[in-house]
């Protein structure tokens, strides 16, 4: 299973102590997901804010890419249809035919860059497609979202 875990630190509303705020990010039954849970040592809070299947929001995402830096998916080797890939990533990023178009077309030239769990979903979902690609550590990217 492709799963990274971040704490975020921040100030307890309910005493001031330090509450600590695991992220998640995974994939589950072919879908990305993402959870977080927190917990606070000094007065005891503890909870979870969320647990399902979605893009995770910015803050999570961020959190995630600071802690193991950004992954970067290329298609290796010859494509036989671009119309794989633009279907792939409508089906993931959910955005228009010509915004999907212009990364695919990133995707076969340059890459896409983002956290290990949303390169490896779309890796897989290509790859289910005859579509060949591979996901590498991306040192020095900025680690934008796919948009959604």
């Amino acid at each position: 299973m492709t799963e990274q875990m971040a704490k975020i630190e921040s100030r307890c509303d309910g005493c001031g102590g330090t509450l600590v705020r695991q992220v998640n990010q995974f994939i589950h039954r072919d879908q990305l997901w993402w959870d977080a849970e927190f917990s606070c040592a000094s007065c005891g809070a503890a909870g979870c804010e969320h647990s399902g299947p979605g893009q995770a929001p910015e803050n999570v995402r961020s959190a995630l890419l600071a802690e193991h830096g950004p992954s970067r998916l290329c298609v290796v080797g010859p494509v036989s249809s671009l119309a794989s890939v633009v279907k792939v990533v409508r089906e993931v990023s959910q955005v228009s035919l010509p915004q999907a178009r212009e990364l695919a077309d990133k995707l076969t030239d340059t890459g896409l860059v983002g956290t290990l769990a949303e390169m490896e979903l779309l890796r897989t979902r290509l790859r289910s497609r005859g579509v060949t690609a591979e996901v590498r550590p991306d040192v020095g990217a900025e680690g934008r979202p796919i948009p959604s």
